[in-house]
């Protein structure tokens, strides 16, 4: 299965499931059509989206305020928007961040 990306006027929407409180800050893979992030920041007060878009910003190889968490600021199912960004490139490099892992 490969992420569901959409495409917006701004950018691109990224589906992602995240795992806070893990042992180290990475992506895991694919799940459900989503990007699986792991981060060690425990879900309080913000402390894991703010891992998961640090964390994003390097291996997408965007600024942090280039990606806004726009759906699930609570939830382990989230959406980021990643403005100013080529659709089919960033396809592209997130499906080989999938592949590599």
């Amino acid at each position: 299965m490969t992420i569901q990306l959409r495409q917006t006027e701004n950018g691109v929407l990224l589906p992602i499931h995240a795992q806070p409180g893990s042992r180290r800050n990475e992506i895991v893979g694919e799940h459900d059509g989503r990007l699986k992030i792991a981060v060690t920041q425990v879900a309080e007060k913000g402390k894991a989206n703010k891992a998961i878009i640090k964390l994003l910003a390097k291996e997408l190889g965007v600024s942090k305020s280039q990606l806004e968490i726009t759906a699930g600021e609570t939830a382990s199912k989230k959406t980021v928007q990643i403005s100013d960004v080529n659709f089919e490139n960033m396809s592209d490099q997130i499906q080989s961040l999938v592949k590599n892992r």
